[in-house]
């Protein structure tokens, strides 16, 4: 048995619920949340598998005494999809910020990047000639 299992990856926000409902409107599905009553500090989703946490900036100093960096391009969540066009659209319909449009990479990729409402980098992938 491996010492490690289940990763997951958690983005810090100042506010846990409105990054939920767009991740929400991505397709994933919630799976945790705390307090289970009035404004959360922390919440789980999850799509195919892939397990998202959305973490409150405050609530990570506050309980933790961490200094989570809550500014800048730090990391990037990455969906595939058969339809990059479609998805950087969809993306922008739920407040997503245009980053960049979708263009080839490395002759076999078709990418777009967006920010999501906290500023995190959402990239779509498709392998190009799909879709």
């Amino acid at each position: 048995m491996s010492l490690f299992r289940t990763p997951q990856v958690v983005l810090f926000t100042p506010d846990p619920e409105r990054a939920a409902a767009f991740y929400r409107g991505l397709g994933f599905e919630e799976v945790f949340r705390t307090p289970a009553e009035g404004p959360p500090i922390h919440v789980d989703l999850v799509l195919d598998g892939y397990r998202l946490g959305l973490a409150s900036e405050a609530s990570t100093r506050d309980d933790h005494g961490l200094a989570p960096v809550a500014s800048g391009q730090r990391a990037a969540v990455v969906l595939w999809t058969d339809d990059t066009r479609a998805a950087y659209a969809r993306l922008q319909e739920l407040g997503a910020r245009p980053v960049k449009e979708p263009s080839e990479w490395l002759g076999r990729l078709l990418i777009a990047w967006v920010e999501d409402p906290d500023g995190h980098l959402v990239q779509v992938a498709q392998v190009a000639g799909t879709g």
